[in-house]
């Protein structure tokens, strides 16, 4: 009876990814949050976005946006302190905030905020946050049509061949919207 072995040019074919080596361990963590830039420096950085995040909601405020505030990230660009980046939900935000740009560059000037551009970027949806329709939005349509829209269709009707395919799919429209 022969042995089997496993060499080293077997392992190569196996589909075996070895473990890499962790980085740090807990201690490491600690002493790196307990030294004069760990934990302050984190704390600080927090405390100036914060600060931020309140400065630009004042001047959105004072452009009459402030609902605005809410759905904006806001940080200053790594590669310069001059530059702000926002990150926004949608597009629609961010036209709107690019619109007014100018005008809340003076503002948050006006707050102390010292900026010469402003980037805004569209944030792309993650999976959880889309949120399926509940059963009261699909239900939503009306199911008449009001009499103004009624009259429209019938004098459309009358003025269309009986033979067309339009006129079939105005008189379905009308049989199902009573």
């Amino acid at each position: 009876m022969e042995s089997l072995s496993l060499s080293p040019a077997t392992l190569f074919f196996m589909n075996f990814v070895p473990k890499s080596p962790r980085k740090q361990t807990a201690h490491e963590w600690l002493d790196y949050l307990r030294k004069p830039n760990g934990i302050g420096g984190i704390l600080a950085k927090t405390e100036n976005l914060a600060k931020l995040r309140m400065t630009l909601q004042k001047a959105l405020e004072a452009l009459n946006l402030g609902h605005l505030s809410t759905k904006i990230e806001v940080s200053w660009r790594s590669e310069s302190q001059n530059e702000l980046l926002f990150l926004v939900g949608s597009a629609t935000v961010a036209n709107r905030l690019q619109q007014i740009l100018p005008s809340l560059i003076n503002e948050l000037g006006k707050f102390g905020v010292y900026c010469k551009t402003i980037k805004i970027k569209v944030r792309p949806i993650s999976v959880w946050e889309i949120k399926p329709r509940t059963t009261d939005q699909k239900d939503h349509q009306p199911k008449t049509l009001n009499t103004a829209a009624r009259k429209s269709w019938e004098e459309l009707l009358d003025k269309l061949s009986p033979g067309s395919e339009l006129y079939k799919a105005v008189e379905q429209l009308l049989r199902k919207k009573p």
